[in-house]
């Protein structure tokens, strides 16, 4: 049966408690409790060796092992690697291969099958697992996870968040599985690609996280003592601890350099994974210190076993026995020989299906590093002409051709063999894009243009049209598609300045339409209009060509963007009519959507949503996935915009479901679709689901797309997390982007109102506004409604302060305010970002945002809070319970206290199902000061204080003082304070005047004529 390397007889020290958990989890996933971990620690800590117990313990206790490795090619990615091995795997053994015949579509990472959708090669594999794990306890390795692609960690996130380690259904039989995962920690730089992924499976409640720390100085020493059978000298056992620093490796390997220099015999093995460095020099060499002692070892072998290790040190980490064979051209005794030496020697470790692995890859590396660089040349020379071969054969056996075409792009560059690069390089990422893998497609293509001017022209590929500049246009759709924004607009530049004055025009205008529509991705209204005009000037509307309607299509939406809506809607009812007649699908669908947005039948319409259904259909028959996601979400929005939630989420459900089975989670379209997904969540009031679905998302989505994950922000402020405003903070510290400077203000300027600073919320309220108005579009963007209403609330809060305490000058200035926030509120929602009035979720801020006026301009008011409570039950709870709390201090001033009792009661239900801790204090507040627990409908408001405390209270607001309150109430001044300490205790009131202002509020004082 597959599994680990065996284990190699250096004792098993200071890792006792580490296995102890893992075997724990393998204990309970015989059980039917499916369960992950990731095993993290720096190079040489020992996590290969802990996982080698651990798969000792499984296979002991009866479980299957099935391993992976992640390997390093450089800037070379190779999709679903490990998963490849650990199929090869499976297809190798009798008991299990019955389960893997019967998911075919596992077969495109065997190098067999028809190219299927991403989605269902993901279920098909966790199907499969689930199903090995009936016929026996699984336990799934996979190691070097710094080193997985892209499309291999987008598999992991799937089986461990929605696959394998999900419960089962009622009725079906437990997943017996186990998933152990390890990685560097000190590999993972900043902005490594794993630390997203793992920052999600760490909050998945089947994940855990083992770390594996250095050993203490003890535990080193008795290892060092424990690998030397003869005696050691303290003095050389100190030395080797204090250089160790902890890592079994490195003190493996020290007092393996210590015994082979002293007897000739070497005792040590590691037990760990050394740090990686790039073939290209872009990270830290291997230390020399280290390096020497690796390369101490090496030379103890014979000069043919040395010749062999070095030839595989060019092959990678791991060679099949074939390949190494071929490569080494030595007759099979003496490749035999050598490799039982290495073998002997600890250097190699035998694997499944005829291979051979470093044992550490420190040693690879090490070797690698002292080739000279002609031998090094001439080895990456061998290995990518053998792996020519093998591609015309068909294939190294269960090899899958995208691996082979990597590999081989990787040897010919290494080996300067430019022309056989670059074409394997374009085949690498032809195979990337069937297996729906945009990141892969993009680093291969990138490294295509790289070699292109190195080559001479007649050693390119003789693809008809293949040329720099296309090549540059596909690598700059697949950078879109990876949801690299930014990116995708550089590389069309380049193209555009590639294509210089020579290209013919329809390739010109082509490079420009496309330049416009990355421009608009990033939000760069202005530019993208002048090179969709500049396009649509190049190439004639007769005859009609695909050019000339993709041309214009992106035109209409570029002149939309920028107020042009005139010219916008004549080019695309012109270009519809030309996309008609040559039946171009994906074309009229993409010009549909366009024309929904300007005809008075909007996608909130059903006339309108009948439309994009159409689109939609039209742009899924042409195969033209970018034009069928912005079908999908203006259905979407549309559904939203209408208060037809359920429907939303139906749409979103497609559109993301798209998304994935295409390999474009990340695109811009499935990223608003998330945004809206979370929105819904949130407006619904599923804040649980909306936080759990920002931490799987969050970090793992491209730098300028946190705004995805942004209602989860809105979750965090409402329930006070303190963090919440910070965060929404850094969504402003990088590039420009539109959706990110909204959700920003959404939540700093709501976070300005609860903390009691109008002067901050208005402040945000404009400048979010401005900077969603930069570039000329969006002039009322539809969110001013709503951060209006925000504002207004602070703003009221402060007119209510400035009227209790007499300060005329304040409430005329902060009605003034109010008003200009009304204004705003008003006509934005009258005539929105697309001309037309607002839907549900606008009316109903713009009903709170009329409320928090009338409170800034009176005071109070029963019948605008009831107006705002009724708007808000289209379906959004937290709003509507606060807009209630409002409704409950109105009732509680105009006497009404028992309806006032019932609102607080259905807030304090709501905040407390939500987990909204400032409004749940707001409304306890409010019960406590206003006796509302205690209210009955006989109840009054004076029922708070009693006739004397009353008395007191209205000298109070007068602004007397003890004394002169006993003057007046002929009572003594002692007396009197006593009467001002009961006030403050029962209006929860920390001064005199803070009590005045609670009382005023509560309807507990009526203003007095001046």
């Amino acid at each position: 049966m597959p599994q680990l390397p065996p284990s190699v007889e250096t004792p098993f020290i200071g890792r006792a408690a580490e296995l102890a958990r893992l075997t724990g989890v393998l204990d309970r996933a015989r059980g039917g409790d499916p369960r992950a971990v990731l095993v993290v620690g720096d190079a040489g800590v020992g996590k290969t060796r802990t996982l080698a117990e651990a798969a000792a313990h499984a296979t002991r206790t009866g479980m299957t092992v099935l391993t992976g490795h992640c390997v390093d090619l450089g800037d070379v990615g190779l999709p679903y690697l490990p998963f490849t091995e650990i199929l090869g795997a499976l297809a190798t053994d009798d008991r299990l291969a019955p389960a893997l015949a019967a998911h075919p579509a596992v077969d495109r990472l065997l190098g067999g099958g028809a190219d299927g959708s991403r989605l269902q090669l993901f279920e098909s594999i966790a199907a499969l697992l689930a199903d090995v794990s009936e016929r026996s306890p699984l336990l799934l390795v996979l190691e070097d996870l710094h080193w997985a692609d892209q499309s291999s960690r987008d598999l992991l996130r799937f089986l461990l968040s929605r696959g394998v380690l999900q419960l089962p259904t009622a009725g079906a039989p437990a997943h017996r599985l186990a998933v152990f995962a390890s990685y560097r920690a000190d590999d993972l730089h900043r902005r490594h690609p794993l630390r997203p992924l793992l920052a999600e499976l760490v909050r998945l409640p089947a994940v855990d996280r083992l770390e594996l720390r250095p050993m203490a100085d003890a535990e080193v020493t008795r290892l060092v003592r424990a690998l030397r059978a003869g005696p050691l000298p303290d003095t050389t056992v100190r030395r080797i601890v204090e250089r160790a620093e902890g890592n079994a490796f490195y003190a493996e390997e020290l007092l393996a350099a210590t015994t082979d220099t002293a007897t000739g015999t070497g005792t040590g093995t590691g037990t760990g994974e050394p740090p990686h460095e790039s073939m290209d020099g872009s990270t830290p060499a291997l230390p020399s210190g280290l390096a020497d002692v690796l390369l101490i070892r090496l030379e103890q072998l014979s000069d043919t076993a040395q010749q062999v290790l070095r030839t595989a040190a060019v092959a990678g980490r791991r060679v099949e026995h074939d390949l190494l064979r071929e490569a080494v051209q030595l007759p099979d005794d003496e490749l035999e020989s050598a490799l039982r030496e290495a073998v002997g020697r600890q250097l190699l470790v035998p694997g499944d299906r005829d291979t051979y692995s470093f044992r550490h890859a420190l040693t690879r590396e090490a070797v690698y590093a002292d080739l000279l660089p002609g031998e090094r040349v001439r080895l990456h020379r061998t290995f990518a002409g053998l792996l020519t071969a093998a591609g015309r054969r068909g294939g190294p056996p269960g090899s899958h051709p995208a691996k082979t075409a990597a590999e081989r792009a990787h040897h010919s560059r290494e080996s300067h063999n430019l022309p056989d690069a670059l074409g394997a390089s374009l085949e690498a990422a032809d195979h990337a894009q069937r297996l729906g893998a945009p990141a892969e497609e993009l680093s291969h293509l990138e490294a295509a243009l790289e070699l292109w001017p190195a080559v001479a022209p007649a050693d390119r590929p003789t693809t008809p049209g293949l040329d720099t500049v296309t090549l540059t246009l596909r690598a700059s759709a697949a950078a879109a598609h990876a949801g690299e924004s930014h990116r995708a607009v550089s590389l069309t530049r380049a193209a555009l300045a590639r294509a210089g004055t020579d290209a013919d025009s329809e390739l010109a205008a082509r490079v420009r339409y496309t330049l416009a529509g990355n421009l608009m991705r990033v939000d760069s209204l202005k530019a993208a209009f002048t090179y969709s005009s500049e396009a649509l000037a190049m190439i004639p509307a007769e005859p009609p060509s695909r050019t000339w309607v993709w041309a214009a299509a992106t035109h209409a939406m570029a002149a939309r963007y920028v107020g042009e809506d005139e010219d916008a809607g004549r080019m695309a009812r012109q270009a519809l009519a030309v996309a008609e007649r040559l039946e171009l699908a994906d074309a009229q669908a993409d010009l549909i959507v366009s024309l929904v947005g300007l005809d008075g039948h909007n996608r909130r319409t059903p006339e309108g949503r009948d439309r994009l259904r159409q689109a939609r259909e039209l742009a899924r028959r042409a195969g033209n996935v970018s034009v069928e996601m912005r079908a999908l979400f203006n259905l979407a929005i549309g559904a939203y915009e209408s208060g037809a939630l359920d429907d939303c989420l139906t749409w979103l459900s497609d559109g993301l479901d798209r998304a994935s089975r295409t390999g474009r989670l990340s695109s811009p379209y499935a990223l608003e679709l998330r945004y809206l997904q979370s929105l819904i969540l949130y407006t619904l009031g599923r804040w649980d689901e909306c936080a759990r679905a920002a931490a799987a998302d969050a970090e793992r989505l491209p730098a300028a797309a946190g705004f995805a994950t942004g209602p989860a922000l809105y979750v965090a402020l409402a329930r006070g997390e303190r963090s919440a405003a910070d965060r929404a903070q850094a969504l402003l510290d990088g590039p420009s982007e539109w959706m990110a400077s909204l959700v920003a203000g959404i939540v700093l300027t709501d976070a300005a109102a609860l903390r009691g600073d109008p002067e901050a919320a208005v402040e945000r309220v404009h400048g979010t506004l401005a900077a969603l108005a930069d570039g000329a579009v969006n002039q009322r963007p539809d969110v001013g409604v709503r951060l209006a209403a925000l504002a207004l609330a602070a703003v009221a809060d402060a007119a209510e302060e400035a009227r209790l305490t007499g300060d005329a000058a304040g409430v005329r200035r902060w009605a003034d305010t109010a008003t200009e926030l009304l204004e705003l509120a008003r006509t934005t929602a009258d005539r929105g970002e697309d001309g037309t009035e607002q839907g549900p979720e606008g009316l109903a801020w713009l009903a709170r945002a009329e409320a928090e006026w009338t409170r800034t301009a009176s005071g109070p008011d029963v019948a605008v809070w009831e107006k705002a409570v009724t708007a808000f039950a289209y379906g959004d709870p937290y709003e509507r319970a606060r807009c209630r709390r409002r409704l409950a201090q109105a009732l509680l001033a105009a006497g009404r206290r028992a309806e006032a009792a019932e609102q607080a009661r259905a807030v304090r239900e709501t905040a407390t199902r939500l987990g909204a801790a400032p409004l749940l204090d707001a409304v306890e507040a409010l019960v406590r000061r206003g006796r509302l627990a205690e209210t009955s409908p006989a109840a009054d408001a004076t029922a708070v204080l009693t006739a004397r405390e009353n008395d007191v209270l209205r000298l109070l607001a007068r602004g007397r003082t003890n004394r002169q309150i006993g003057e007046e109430l002929f009572i003594t001044g002692k007396t009197a304070s006593v009467h001002v300490s009961n006030i403050l205790a029962k209006l929860n009131a920390a001064s005199r005047t803070e009590a005045v202002v609670i009382a005023y509020r509560e309807g507990l004082l009526a203003p007095e004529p001046t």
